[in-house]
């Protein structure tokens, strides 16, 4: 069995800063892209930001220049800075692996965390 477990979410005034955690661990033999997305009350799920093992990064227009992800590949875990957070950031946020849970598996599975919600008051 593989977990994502995300911490970090809370309330936050328009301007400040928040940081999200997410932890994968269980059964892992190998993880690709990690990613944070993000779903609005009555909105799609939508990508906020991946980063491969090897570091390549790809954000969403709308967070360019405010959120940073990183990751730590020894920790399996996968951060989410978000500076100059605006109203319409608030969501819940989810992080998603791809990760090979064991050698025998060639293909990758995808992994939900279970959310965390962010809310920015204006």
């Amino acid at each position: 069995q593989v977990q994502l477990v995300e911490s970090g979410g809370g309330l936050v005034q328009a301007g400040g800063s928040l940081r999200l955690s997410c932890a994968a661990s269980g059964s892992i033999f190998s993880i690709n892209v990690m990613g944070w997305y993000r779903q609005a009350p009555g909105k799609q799920r939508e990508l906020v930001a991946v980063i491969a093992s090897g570091g390549s990064t790809h954000y969403a227009d709308s967070v360019k220049g405010r959120f940073t992800i990183s990751r730590d590949n020894a920790k399996n875990t996968v951060y989410l800075q978000m500076n100059s957070l605006k109203p319409e950031d608030t969501a819940v946020y989810y992080c998603n692996g791809k990760i090979r849970p064991t050698m025998s598996r060639r293909s990758e599975l995808d992994y939900w965390g279970q959310g965390t919600q962010v809310t920015v008051s204006s």
